[in-house]
């Protein structure tokens, strides 16, 4: 694969991520489409230049349309964008597969681990649409989406096996406040992705219970080694997690009242059910429902992953907030770089 040299995205998910990263590529001069789950979202992106139900407040670039047909979305697109939920990927895959072109270059925007498969987003991609590695790219970084749409500075990795690819799409992303860096390192950055957002559900159910900086530190750089040692045992370069699409992306999830893992687990921590936060937004916590398939990954990887562990007992009603951190106190000392 080489240049792309063509100037219309297909964005496929109109939810705040993939609305903010519309805009990011509005402004680097892409024509953009959105393609939305709901007709009236759609309706609202062209009537008033805003998506009011995921980013109210914030005016969308002219260069962004919106449509709920598929084929009308993906008309001419060189690059596509996917920004559905990780666990309803596969489901929505063979909708759009049929209008996509075949020199078209994936884009992998979402943050997770398949449920069942535990197969990552560029797996999927790879395994249902049968497209080659070097047309699948992923986009991880610190990003938080309202940020990013009211245009703070703020860089990403662009990761493609193809480095030719992930430069060209480098050139298609760059905007004066978005600062896209390239990797080959697909699978160290969506693995560093899909953990970060368990992390920061723990984060959060700490900050829920009115524990501070210490608390929330040391999650955080335990996080950081349970992930490196999931993602290098499964293949990934060590910098990848110390650089945007680990240590970064894990930073802003865990530390940001935006992000919506930690705020998932903040409610958590204080009391509120998984149902309970399910029925109160519209807005998904990736980190919910990967833990489960990032445990049994870590388990059939003979990896000892103690946050995704208490995290996924949490979300399956097993274990308690506060039994979680008693837990992780209580555990067998050893040298931190064991």
């Amino acid at each position: 694969m080489g240049n792309l040299l063509g100037k219309k995205v297909a964005v496929l998910g109109a939810g705040s991520w993939g609305t903010a990263f519309s805009i990011v590529l509005a402004d680097a001069g892409n024509d953009v489409c959105i393609w939305a789950r709901r007709e009236e979202v759609a309706a609202s992106i062209n009537e008033s230049h805003e998506n009011t139900d995921y980013l109210a407040g914030i005016e969308l670039p002219r260069a962004i349309s919106s449509t709920h047909d598929p084929e009308q979305a993906l008309a001419g697109a060189d690059v596509v964008v996917l920004a559905v939920p990780s666990q309803s990927l596969r489901e929505n895959l063979p909708t759009f597969l049929p209008y996509v072109d075949d020199e078209a270059v994936l884009v992998s925007l979402m943050k997770g681990v398949e449920l069942g498969t535990l197969k990552r987003m560029s797996e999927v991609i790879a395994e249902v649409g049968d497209i080659a590695e070097d047309r699948i790219a992923v986009v991880s970084g610190p990003n938080l989406a309202r940020e990013i749409a009211r245009r703070e500075p703020a860089a990403s990795v662009v990761a493609c096996a193809d480095e030719g690819v992930a430069t060209s799409l480098q050139k298609r992303l760059h905007s004066p406040a978005f600062r896209p860096y390239t990797s080959v390192d697909v699978l160290g950055c969506e693995y560093g992705g899909a953990y970060k957002n368990v992390v920061a559900l723990c984060v959060g159910m700490a900050v829920g219970q009115g524990f501070g900086d210490n608390t929330t530190a040391s999650l955080i750089t335990r996080g950081l080694a349970e992930t490196a040692r999931l993602a290098m045992n499964l293949g990934a370069n060590p910098l990848t997690l110390m650089g945007l699409a680990g240590l970064g992306d894990l930073v802003a999830t865990c530390s940001s009242p935006l992000s919506r893992n930690r705020t998932f687990g903040e409610k958590l921590g204080q009391g509120m059910t998984v149902e309970e936060i399910y029925a109160s937004t519209r807005q998904v916590a990736e980190g919910a429902k990967s833990c489960s398939s990032l445990r049994a990954l870590a388990a059939r990887t003979g990896i000892d992953a103690p946050i995704v562990d208490a995290v996924d007992e949490v979300v399956q009603g097993r274990l308690t907030t506060s039994q979680l951190m008693d837990a992780f106190i209580s555990r067998d000392t050893k040298a931190e770089l064991s």
